[in-house]
């Protein structure tokens, strides 16, 4: 791609972000979410891969679709309070159907389909722009209508994308499909805290992104996609290495690490706001991110990936046909001679 093409693509995305978040009319916002969109498609799509064209399609068909129900909320709002601002969403219908469409602009569960398969196909630099740049305008609106939202729904999607980026991470073996479970779990935390405080929820936000782009730079710098590959990072680039382990584990919400301070200020609220139970699950299901987390900094400190199940070298020998057909009548024949034998 030439390089004029790519500034002007970049400038795009920067503007959309800038535009959606800056208006106060829900037209001029849906105008910045659509130039992001556009604007990021061919960056996406440079690599020259079927699955980088796969993932394009699949990013413009879910983005085409989230804009849809915008664009719907936006009319029933304006239709039955007769305003088109922003701060005015009122209507608890279009409500609704805004945190839905905003959700699957970010990729929150249960309408993250589209968000590992679109990371797994785009380079890691592309995928860091999907999981932290990208969610800037969707979450500066979803932090303008919090005041209007309907807690249960937004509480039900923050549970379900917990569990589900706890659950959808642990069996991935490439680092791009991980870390964009890791993003939807952290939406999750995002999402139950929102309605009751939206400063806490901005804190949880800006400190993801902030500690998943030297990750993405780190896993860029040493050309590392899998987890086999993080094997042989430590002879390679030992100081990354360690860079990365650290970052895993602030992502984790390990304490004392930076990823720890979110959590703990969100549980906090949740148990200010009696939602005890709901502290209970955020936290039970952010351990599965700590499983998959401590699994990948494991692979760090390995010189050679383990041997898979398939290695030409058994763990035990193969059974012989003759020492298997003495065994039986060996030891029938020796067990009465066991009281005879000294102790």
């Amino acid at each position: 791609m030439p390089t004029i093409a790519t500034l002007i693509l970049y400038l795009s995305i920067m503007l959309g972000t800038i535009i959606t978040m800056s208006s106060h009319h829900w037209l001029m916002a849906w105008m910045g979410l659509e130039l992001n969109t556009l604007a990021v498609l061919p960056i996406i799509s440079k690599t020259k891969h079927p699955r980088a064209n796969e993932a394009a399609t699949k990013y413009f068909l879910t983005q085409a679709v989230a804009s849809c129900l915008l664009l719907l909320s936006c009319i029933i709002n304006a239709w039955q309070t007769g305003s088109w601002d922003i701060l005015q969403m009122t209507n608890k219908y279009a409500s609704a159907i805004m945190v839905i469409a905003l959700a699957m602009k970010t990729g929150t569960a249960p309408l993250h389909f589209w968000l590992p398969e679109v990371m797994h196909g785009s380079s890691m630099y592309t995928a860091m722009l999907i999981s932290t740049w990208q969610k800037m305008a969707p979450m500066a609106l979803l932090y303008l209508i919090s005041s209007h939202m309907q807690s249960p729904i937004v509480l039900m999607l923050g549970i379900l994308s917990t569990t589900i980026g706890g659950w959808g991470g642990i069996n991935q073996t490439q680092l791009r499909k991980m870390l964009a479970y890791s993003s939807i779990s952290n939406l999750g935390w995002a999402m139950v805290i929102i309605p009751f405080e939206p400063n806490v929820f901005t804190i949880n936000i800006l400190m993801y992104i902030l500690m998943m782009i030297p990750t993405f730079t780190i896993l860029a710098a040493m050309a590392t996609k899998t987890l086999q590959n993080l094997s042989a990072s430590w002879t390679t680039s030992p100081t990354g290495t360690t860079l990365l382990m650290v970052l895993l584990l602030s992502i984790a919400g390990l304490p004392p690490l930076t990823g720890f301070l979110p959590k703990l200020l969100i549980l906090n609220e949740l148990v200010t706001q009696t939602l005890t139970p709901i502290a209970i699950v955020t936290t039970m299901t952010s351990l599965l991110n700590l499983v998959f987390y401590l699994r990948a900094m494991y692979m760090t400190t390995l010189l050679n990936s383990p041997a898979s199940a398939t290695a030409s070298m058994k763990w035990r020998w193969p059974i012989s046909k003759t020492n298997s057909t003495m065994f039986a009548p060996t030891a029938t024949f020796s067990t009465p001679a066991l009281p005879n034998l000294p102790i």
